[in-house]
């Protein structure tokens, strides 16, 4: 089976509307459906982007603010699924429950249904600057096109969550992700890239570009969307399906192949999956 994905480098910029938030999103949305894209992935974080529109004193809105599109936010990202019959993860929103901030990923399915990953582990500007909860629970979600799973950037940093994810039989990950300078970047890209050779799985990434002048913590951004593979015959040798220009608006589109990764788990040059030692260290059953 082949899965057509897409992954936008989202721009960020100020906007006046939550109306502009929603027509930028739609041309993405649009042109992966042109591509005739099967799932797309949005970044971590480009709701900010809301937080930009400010208030009646001109100043930005807050991170506390932000949990309050979430309704409009959703409404218009399940209507974008069931318009097009795509699969959308909806990069990540910061919603409120329980009195607590979560970063959480959204998965809007083609028939109306909206699942939900909270990102695992917090960074610490996540934590001392804008005072989020860690996320308590992991799933793998199941759709008509294969098994997969959503780790939101740091997430992807720390091999036992990735290995469970593959365990519980993800053969994509898709990692929405957002980094201020080109060390956060490298760190999701080197480590997406083992991850990938370590479980024989696909790693769907990408970031935010641009720039928020107004938005405490997103004034910076450093992105590049990438389709990574394992490293091994019959794929890239440099494990890159397809990646993005660096911090250009743009969308990258790949096909992934999951007989692929079924025959190199078998018979590959390496079968890193396989050859796990469960009787030197833990692993998921």
């Amino acid at each position: 089976m082949k899965i057509r994905v897409s992954a936008v480098q989202y721009h960020l910029h100020t906007i006046y509307s939550f109306e502009d938030f929603a027509k930028q999103s739609e041309h993405y949305i649009k042109t992966a459906e042109e591509f005739g894209a099967e799932f797309v992935l949005f970044p971590e974080f480009f709701t900010t982007q809301l937080m930009s529109i400010g208030n009646d004193q001109g100043n930005a809105l807050t991170i506390n603010e932000l949990p309050d599109f979430t309704e409009r936010y959703r409404d218009l990202f399940s209507s974008f699924a069931k318009q097009t019959n795509m699969h959308i993860i909806g990069g990540t929103h910061v919603i409120r429950r329980g009195g607590r901030l979560y970063n959480v990923a959204h998965l809007f399915y083609p028939d109306g249904r909206i699942t939900e990953q909270p990102k695992l582990h917090m960074t610490p500007t996540e934590v001392i600057e804008w005072k989020m909860t860690p996320g308590e629970s992991f799933q793998i979600f199941e759709t008509d096109k294969g098994s997969i799973a959503i780790l939101t950037c740091y997430d992807i940093e720390f091999p036992e969550i990735v290995r469970m994810a593959k365990a519980m039989g993800a053969d994509v990950i898709f990692c929405p992700s957002c980094t201020d300078d080109q060390h956060g970047f490298h760190r999701v890209r080197y480590t997406s890239h083992a991850r990938a050779i370590e479980n024989q799985v696909y790693v769907v990434t990408t970031g935010t570009v641009g720039s928020l002048p107004t938005v405490d913590f997103m004034r910076a951004n450093f992105g590049q969307a990438a389709v990574i593979t394992p490293n091994d015959i019959p794929f890239p040798p440099r494990g890159i399906l397809a990646e993005g220009e660096i911090n250009q608006d743009m969308i990258v589109t790949a096909d992934l192949d999951l007989e692929l990764l079924y025959q190199v788990r078998e018979s590959g040059s390496v079968t890193t999956w396989r050859d796990r030692r469960t009787d030197l260290y833990p692993d998921w059953k």
